[in-house]
């Protein structure tokens, strides 16, 4: 079994996000990942911003939980095995 080890953020109906999930589901290995909804999700990591505060103009977004290092849309496949 996998443990989580990146967060997608992103939304429903974002087209953006859907090309994002496709890439991870080709580059992450399976189970690594979470969907993570930044306007249904409350962002405990930092109370006084919400994730669409943080992130809504910038989704999709792919962080590594290990140090929090971020790839802001666009990115690509090269760009998401480098951050394994």
């Amino acid at each position: 079994m996998t443990s989580i080890k990146y967060n997608l953020y992103g939304s429903e109906g974002c087209h953006l996000c859907e090309q994002a999930l496709a890439l991870c589901k080709t580059q992450l290995p399976h189970g690594s990942y979470e969907q993570i909804d930044i306007i249904e999700t409350e962002n405990v990591a930092h109370e006084s911003l919400t994730l669409v505060e943080l992130y809504g103009v910038h989704i999709p977004v792919l962080e590594r939980l290990s140090d929090h290092k971020k790839l802001f849309w666009p990115f690509d496949e090269k760009q998401v095995k480098a951050l394994l």
